[in-house]
C-alpha cells in the first residue's frame, strides 16, 4: 500500500463485521459507529433488506456493464430522477462520488464550451485529476496542475474569514458581491459553479440558507450552470431537507446534482442527475463498466426503499436535533470546543486552543483516539488544519445510542482538553 494512504489511529483498526449502528474489530472490541465509513453506511450495518437484495441479485447476475440494460438500474434511475427535483432529469451511474463529480465537470465544460469553473473555498470534491483541481482544501489537493481554470469564491464557511462578523443577510450580500467581482476577472464565459451544500471534508461547514439561491440569480444572468455536490448531504441526512440544495431553493433546483456514498449503504454507487439538455450534450460514445452494476443497483433500490418507508429523514431531524443539543451543552463546559455546527445527523465539533480562534489539530487527533478507546468511532476534517471532529452516524440512530455516543465523546474531550 502507498505511504500516502491515510489511516486513522496510531494503531489502525481492522473492522471485521457490523450490525445496526455498531462495528467490531479483529480483537473483538465493539464500537458505536458515528462515522459510517465516511457517511456511506447510511441506514445500518448489515441491513437485512440490503444484504438480501445483494445476495439474490448476485445469484442471478453480478455484472453486465451499461452496454446492456438491467432492471434494477432503470428502476433506481427512475426513482432518483423523480426525487431529484430537476425537471426532465436524466441519471448516469458511476462507482464513486469522485467519478460522479468528474462526470459533472465533463458535462458542464462540454455544454458551455469552457474549462473555467467556480468552486468554493475549503471545498472537497474527490481525488481524480479534475476533481483535485477544483478542491479548495490544500490537505487534499496534491498538485496545482489542472485541466481546468478554477476561481474560488467566499461563502461556504460561515464563522471564519473576512465576512464572519456580518449578519446572515450581510454575509450573503457580501458573498454575492464577491462572486460578481470574481466573474468580472474571468476571461470568456464560465462553465459552472460546483458547491457542497454542507462541506464534508471541510468540517461540516455551511453558508446561511439561501446563499446558493442568491448565487443562482447571478449565475443565471451569465448562463452559468450550478452543480450541487450531494455526495455527503443527500438522502435526508440533514433532516430538514432530502437534498442539501433545498435549503437554497428560492430560485429553483441545480442544473446538475451529484450523489454517492449513502445510497449504496456501503456498495460502490455514485451518479449524476442533470436536466436532459445538459446530460445529452455529449456527442460521443460513453459507458460505465461498473457503474449501474446489477448488484449495486439492487442494493441501492433496497436501501432507498428502506430509507423512505422508515422515514429516516425524519429520524435524522429528530434524533439529530437532540444530539446537536447535547453536543452544544457539552461544548459549553469545554473551552477547547470553538463551535458545534451542523444539521440533522451531520455534526461538527471544531477544536481550538482555549481563548483563541487558533485551530488545534493535535487536540482533535487526541480526542479521536480517546473516543476510540471509549468505544466510539468518529471522523475528522476541517480545512487544511483538520481540527474538526465529524459526526455522521447511520440515519437509523436511536435516541439511546445518540446519548451513549455523546457521553463517550464528552469523556474523551474532558480527558484530553
Amino acid at each position: 500500500m502507498p505511504d500516502w494512504l491515510a489511516l486513522y489511529y496510531d494503531r489502525p483498526v481492522e473492522l471485521t463485521h457490523g450490525e445496526g449502528r455498531h462495528v467490531w474489530d479483529a480483537d473483538g472490541n465493539r464500537y458505536l459507529d458515528f462515522f459510517g465509513g465516511i457517511l456511506t453506511t447510511m441506514t445500518a450495518h448489515a441491513l437485512p433488506e440490503v444484504t438480501k437484495a445483494v445476495s439474490e441479485q448476485a445469484g442471478r447476475l453480478i455484472h453486465s456493464s451499461t452496454l446492456y440494460l438491467n432492471r434494477p438500474m432503470i428502476e433506481l434511475a427512475e426513482r432518483i430522477a423523480a426525487l431529484s427535483g430537476i425537471p426532465e432529469a436524466r441519471v448516469f451511474f458511476t462507482t464513486s462520488g469522485t467519478e460522479a463529480n468528474d462526470t459533472a465537470l465533463l458535462l458542464a465544460t462540454a455544454y458551455r464550451r469552457s474549462n473555467q469553473i467556480l468552486a468554493m473555498r475549503n471545498s472537497y470534491h474527490g481525488r481524480s485529476f479534475s476533481t483535485v483541481s477544483i478542491t479548495g482544501n490544500r490537505g487534499w489537493s496534491p498538485t496545482s496542475l489542472s485541466p481546468l481554470q478554477t476561481y474560488y469564491v467566499h461563502g461556504a464557511v460561515r464563522t471564519r474569514g473576512p465576512f464572519a462578523h456580518l449578519s446572515d443577510a450581510e454575509f450573503t450580500a457580501a458573498c454575492v458581491a464577491d462572486l460578481e467581482d470574481v466573474l468580472g476577472q474571468a476571461r470568456g464565459q464560465m462553465a459552472a459553479l460546483i458547491a457542497e451544500p454542507v462541506q464534508g471534508v471541510g468540517g461540516f461547514t455551511s453558508p446561511p440558507d439561501g446563499l446558493y439561491g442568491a448565487f443562482r440569480e447571478v449565475l443565471d444572468r451569465h448562463g452559468i450552470l450550478w452543480i450541487s455536490d450531494e455526495v455527503q448531504t443527500g438522502w435526508g441526512r440533514t433532516g430538514d431537507n432530502f437534498w442539501g440544495w433545498q435549503a437554497h431553493a428560492q430560485n429553483g433546483p441545480p442544473d446538475i446534482l451529484t450523489f454517492a456514498k449513502g445510497i449504496g449503504n456501503g456498495m460502490s454507487v455514485g451518479g449524476v442527475v442533470a436536466r436532459a439538455e445538459v446530460m445529452n450534450c455529449i456527442d460521443t460514445n460513453s459507458i460505465s463498466t461498473f457503474g449501474g452494476s446489477p448488484v449495486t443497483m439492487a442494493a441501492g433500490l433496497a436501501n432507498l426503499t428502506y430509507l423512505l418507508e422508515h422515514d429516516l429523514q425524519g429520524n435524522a431531524r429528530r434524533v439529530g436535533g437532540l444530539l446537536l443539543e447535547r453536543l452544544r451543552a457539552i461544548a459549553a463546559a469545554v473551552p477547547a470546543v470553538r463551535e458545534v455546527r451542523g444539521r440533522g445527523l451531520m455534526a461538527g465539533l471544531e477544536l481550538a486552543k482555549p481563548g483563541t480562534d487558533q485551530a488545534d489539530p493535535d487536540a482533535a487527533t487526541a480526542v479521536l483516539e480517546a473516543a476510540r478507546e471509549g468505544g466510539l468511532l468518529v471522523g475528522k476534517g476541517g480545512g487544511y488544519n483538520t481540527s474538526v471532529l465529524r459526526i455522521a452516524p447511520p440515519l437509523s440512530l436511536t435516541v439511546a445510542e445518540a446519548e451513549e455516543g455523546a457521553e463517550i465523546l464528552e469523556r474523551a474531550l474532558r480527558s484530553v482538553v
